[in-house]
């Protein structure tokens, strides 16, 4: 398959027209922006972490901007290529099998969280060495400081893009998905964590809904071939939402806390 026909649907006036009039591709887009916002807030954070090392809160501010746009860029570029990709059963089965490796990680961490623990200091150690350092460089410290905010941007929005794809595959729904997500996700992580603080059971709620994500893409292989709709999905996600918070403060009111 050329690169022109790959990346063709995003250049295709008629499908940007139909997507941003259909009412069914902005419910997904939708979805994809809270999944986004709840998936990735940690990751801002540790974006955001990678800046102090500038002197300057302008400098800070503009290095997270261009990492922004190479986010974008890179988003453009990953989706073109798995939407493509997506269509061999052989990478929905393994795409499938990731995404419940995460769910399943995640609640595994939850019981065991002194092992959890444990990875994630190694994991911020592991980012600290990659952190922009003092000394003799050819680059700047502001373009080092960018191009690391790039590369865990990379590693970060990986797996963003696999469970965007596994919902929608028309690479323009999850392409304004993506860049909306990650402007908000930017723009309000500090009032993200807020609310994750205020009602902590939507971290696990993104998780379930990881699973989710895997169990469609995992019925619609061979031999079940079962596509569920997207505005189901949506109805699905929403709803998830809608009980979590309706859980957590039934829990409030039952216990207090």
């Amino acid at each position: 398959m050329s690169i022109i026909k790959m990346y063709a649907p995003f250049f295709s006036a008629s499908n940007w027209l139909h997507v941003l009039t259909s009412g069914k591709d902005w419910l997904i887009i939708l979805t994809l922006i809270l999944m986004e916002c709840l998936l990735s807030v940690d990751n801002a954070v540790v974006l955001a972490a990678q800046t102090k090392v500038l002197p300057t809160k302008n400098e800070q501010e503009k290095s997270l901007f261009y990492g922004m746009w190479g986010a974008y860029i890179f988003r453009f570029i990953v989706i073109g290529i798995g939407t493509y990709l997506i269509n061999f059963w052989e990478i929905k089965l393994a795409g499938s099998l990731y995404l419940f490796y995460l769910a399943f990680k995640f609640f595994y961490d939850q019981r065991h969280p002194q092992k959890a623990q444990a990875e994630e200091k190694a994991e911020g150690e592991k980012i600290a060495q990659h952190s922009p350092k003092k000394g003799k460089h050819f680059l700047s410290l502001f373009w080092r400081t960018v191009i690391s905010i790039e590369a865990m941007d990379i590693v970060f929005s990986i797996d963003s893009v696999l469970a965007a794809l596994a919902v929608s595959s028309n690479p323009v729904v999850v392409l304004i998905g993506g860049m909306i997500g990650i402007l908000c996700m930017r723009g309000v992580a500090e009032i993200i964590i807020k609310l994750m603080d205020i009602i902590p059971e939507l971290q696990p709620m993104a998780y379930v809904l990881i699973a989710i994500i895997a169990l469609k893409l995992l019925v619609s292989l061979p031999p079940l071939h079962y596509e569920l709709p997207n505005t189901v999905f949506a109805i699905i996600v929403f709803g998830v939402l809608i009980i979590t918070i309706a859980f957590h403060f039934l829990r409030l009111k039952k216990h207090g806390r």
